[in-house]
């Protein structure tokens, strides 16, 4: 079986497994349709419904869906990506997905939530950015900076944007900060947020400006350490698991 294939089953069978998991399975559905940017209207295309169908599934209004629909629906976003070209499926075929030793913690979230949300937990100085602390994140990766300078080698970065760029990246031991902007201004994937952790002195006006012409918020988190970071983050994690 080829990657593509391959990346393609775990995909569908990751979208199912967390839809049927799921508390709340239409607010989970919304995620991946959003996630994997299809439009209401083309996927009710797909499946030959009226868009208010999967409107009425993605709020609640219907009853959970049965597993002939989930299949239904896994299939429908699957086909729609491929139908662009297989954009999001060739993506994660570009990542490996398991966590090595310089990924502290990496995770996608079961429902989007803000930036502003991400910078309070973590008790944040936003250095830049601040406009854009109303987007929403879909998952967070927490990166050792000095073990990823060390070990990664420029695909094996790519790993730190899980299944979608749309996260907040957390680089914690870091020295001021112009490592990981640098690493972030050459790569194709932008993250919501970058958020700096331990750093020797100020950050560096570097970092700082590179933010800002790559229109990423970049902040400073004030919490103690590493292992506080992780847990706080894991918080927002349960929580949208329901």
């Amino acid at each position: 079986m080829s990657l593509y294939n391959s990346v393609r089953d775990m995909l569908a069978q990751r979208i199912a497994g967390e839809i049927v998991l799921s508390a709340n399975p239409g607010t989970t559905m919304r995620k991946w349709r959003v996630l994997m940017q299809v439009s209401q209207v083309e996927l009710a295309n797909e499946l030959g419904l009226s868009p208010s169908v999967v409107s009425d599934y993605e709020t609640g209004r219907r009853r959970s869906p049965g597993s002939g629909f989930i299949r239904r629906f896994v299939d429908a976003l699957i086909s729609l990506d491929e139908m662009q070209g297989g954009k999001y499926i060739q993506q994660l075929a570009r990542i490996t997905l398991t966590p090595g030793d310089a990924f502290l913690d990496i995770r996608e979230l079961s429902a989007p939530i803000p930036v502003s949300e991400i910078c309070d937990l973590l008790k944040c100085d936003v250095l830049t950015g601040e406009s854009s602390l109303d987007q929403n994140v879909f998952g967070y990766t927490v990166i050792d900076s000095l073990k990823a300078i060390q070990m990664l080698s420029g695909l094996d970065f790519y790993r730190i944007f899980g299944s979608t760029s749309e996260r907040a990246l957390v680089f914690v031991r870091v020295s001021r900060g112009r490592s990981p902007m640098i690493a972030i201004k050459i790569s194709p994937f932008k993250p919501r947020i970058v958020i700096l952790h331990g750093a020797q002195g100020d950050i560096d006006p570097l970092a700082i400006a590179l933010a800002k012409n790559e229109g990423i918020p970049l902040a400073v988190s004030n919490l103690e350490t590493p292992d506080d970071i992780v847990e706080a983050l894991l918080q927002v994690y349960a929580r949208t698991q329901g």
